[in-house]
């Protein structure tokens, strides 16, 4: 499946995977990653920008940090690969001279419903220059804007590619899904280690190695000391799956962002022919690319993350709402067989039970029943972990009263909470991706941030009902399900934020916006 591309884009990512393999594993300096960066730069610019662009969504969950010094040593190269990436295309498609154009044309006659998504984009991009005139701390908030530019670059390639040569979607969803295997191989081997290492020796190798590698010092020295990548009920503890992410918060969204990828591919051949009845689909058998369905499930459980476990509901309560304003009966027929899947990841529950209850670390449990305590402790307010989100939800809505126009200022989060500065590279924010941004850049900015998931969303679901290509029909509406589970999650959290699970959720969002447009283009028949 994996060979339709060239050579030479094979050849690199093996190099590439290897060397991460064997600094993570300590068997080779880090210093290592220097050449590597070198070997992908000189690759990206030297291949074409199709090939340069599938090799950078298959690489984003092994992109290590470059250490460059001691003290600067968690630059990551999907930063220079992205900015290489947008700048070739950049050049190479004039697009100078189509911004001036363009700007004539907005100045003479703009269509707001055509530039819907780029007003909202500028309105974010506007107030989070301004917040920086509030900020406490200037330099943090100025890397943060770069950083969120820096995110987006490859997402604007990725939909003019789209946009002109829609057939490129395959390609791009094959590594997608490479990148979801890739992560789920690491998350095995995570779980598989917790059996046969002691807990220091876990945090010694995950933490002091891998992450070294991959983040650098910094995040290395916080992952040993914060201790968030255990589930704890008294003297108990089980791993919370993260794999080469940094935390067990942002693994759950990669991996449900690499699942609309694995059912278009899995499920398109029982869509082929006549798919009226919805009990006959269920009796069709999907391609066995749909085993690893249940895989990417019980590791986002195993992952002990109870918000991304409650946000389920999120597509499942809007299920109803789609279907009403879905008027074909093929396409309901669509959304009620992808939604009939959430009930595998209800049943792995039981799958996850032993795992959790068993004896990790070289620990034993008294107690087998840790997943259980786990999931009632969601409706527990007077649980540690519940009650702490509480308060920050309370400092950050008075916060956002306090300072509704501008916030505190972007990267300025932990001011709310009246910490060091230092914390937001730690993570600091208010547990909500909602009032982190309302809290950093204001209102109005997160109004804009709101229309312009809003736009994703509804585009997506235009893409599902007009397009005639069964692959990217499956696609846009598994995309769709599974970007609400993503975004109901987020109001408990604001790990989207990660540079992993928000370059896959740009990638993602850009393949659609790019369908869309093509579609748009596309001559009436």
């Amino acid at each position: 499946m994996f060979n339709t591309l060239k050579k030479p884009v094979n050849l690199v990512f093996l190099i590439e995977v290897i060397v991460v393999f064997l600094v993570a594993f300590g068997i080779i300096p880090r210093s290592t990653i220097l050449g590597l960066a070198l070997l992908i730069g000189f690759f990206v610019l030297w291949t074409d920008l199709e090939t340069a662009t599938s090799f950078f969504v298959r690489s984003i969950p092994i992109f290590v940090a470059i250490p460059f010094t001691s003290y600067f040593d968690s630059f990551n190269i999907w930063r220079i690969a992205s900015g290489l990436i947008f700048l070739k295309w950049f050049f190479a498609e004039e697009k100078l001279l189509q911004i001036k154009t363009f700007s004539k044309k907005v100045a003479s006659n703009i269509n707001f419903q055509e530039y819907q998504l780029s007003f909202f984009a500028l309105v974010i991009l506007v107030f989070s220059l301004f917040s920086l005139i509030v900020a406490g701390d200037f330099i943090s908030g100025v890397k943060r804007v770069i950083y969120f530019i820096n995110l987006s670059l490859v997402g604007f390639v990725i939909y003019d590619l789209v946009l002109k040569k829609p057939e490129i979607v395959k390609d791009l969803l094959k590594s997608v899904l490479l990148s979801g295997v890739i992560v789920a191989i690491a998350a095995v081997m995570q779980i598989v280690s917790v059996y046969l290492i002691s807990i220091y020796e876990f945090m010694d190798f995950w933490a002091g190695s891998v992450q070294m590698g991959f983040y650098g010092s910094a995040w290395s020295q916080t992952a040993q000391e914060a201790n968030t990548w255990f589930a704890y009920f008294g003297p108990q503890l089980s791993l919370r799956v993260f794999s080469t992410l940094p935390d067990s918060h942002s693994f759950p969204i990669f991996m449900l962002l690499t699942v609309p990828a694995l059912l278009a591919f899995s499920l398109t051949k029982i869509f082929k022919t006549d798919y009226s009845s919805f009990k006959v689909l269920l009796k069709r058998r999907a391609s066995l690319l749909i085993l690893l369905l249940p895989a990417f499930f019980l590791l986002t459980i195993l992952s002990g993350t109870r918000g991304i476990w409650l946000a389920v509901l999120g597509p499942v309560i809007i299920l109803p709402f789609l279907l009403r304003i879905t008027k074909n009966i093929f396409d309901k027929n669509i959304l009620k067989y992808i939604s009939s899947l959430f009930i595998i990841f209800v049943l792995l529950f039981m799958v996850a039970y032993p795992i959790f209850a068993s004896d990790q670390f070289g620990l034993n449990k008294y107690s087998s029943e840790i997943l259980t305590k786990r999931l009632r402790s969601i409706l527990d307010l007077e649980e540690t972990s519940n009650n702490g989100r509480i308060a920050i939800w309370k400092a950050s809505i008075n916060s956002i009263i306090k300072k509704p126009l501008l916030g505190v200022g972007i990267g300025n989060f932990p001011v709310v909470l009246s910490q060091e500065i230092e914390y937001a590279k730690a993570g600091s924010s208010a547990h909500n991706l909602y009032l982190t941004i309302a809290a950093e850049i204001g209102i109005l900015g997160l109004l804009a941030a709101l229309g312009i998931f809003f736009l994703i969303l509804k585009r997506g679901l235009a893409v599902f009902w007009d397009e005639k290509d069964m692959f990217n029909k499956i696609y846009s509406a598994s995309f769709v399900l599974y970007t609400v589970w993503v975004l109901f999650y987020s109001l408990t959290d604001a790990a989207l934020f990660d540079e992993r699970a928000f370059l896959i959720f740009a990638v993602n969002s850009a393949v659609i916006l790019g369908l869309k447009k093509a579609s748009n283009q596309r001559p009436a028949r």
